[in-house]
């Protein structure tokens, strides 16, 4: 990518995220912040959660005896 198609990106970025009014700006941040995954399924994967998991069953099954 040229310097100047670069350039004219990001000034199209800015100008449609300047007309954005306040209210739309933090939808958006909500939206994308509720569909990020974890950060420990990201760089660990499925194992903290199946470990997580685990846990609560062991702990759940000893409050009910």
């Amino acid at each position: 990518m040229s310097t100047n198609a670069y350039i004219k990106y990001l000034t199209q970025q800015l100008v449609q995220y300047f007309n954005l009014t306040k209210t739309e700006r933090k939808e958006n941040r909500q939206q994308r912040k509720g569909e990020r995954t974890s950060s420990v399924s990201t760089w660990f994967g499925i194992v903290p959660f199946a470990l997580s998991m685990f846990f609560k069953k062991m702990k759940k099954g000893k409050q009910m005896s």
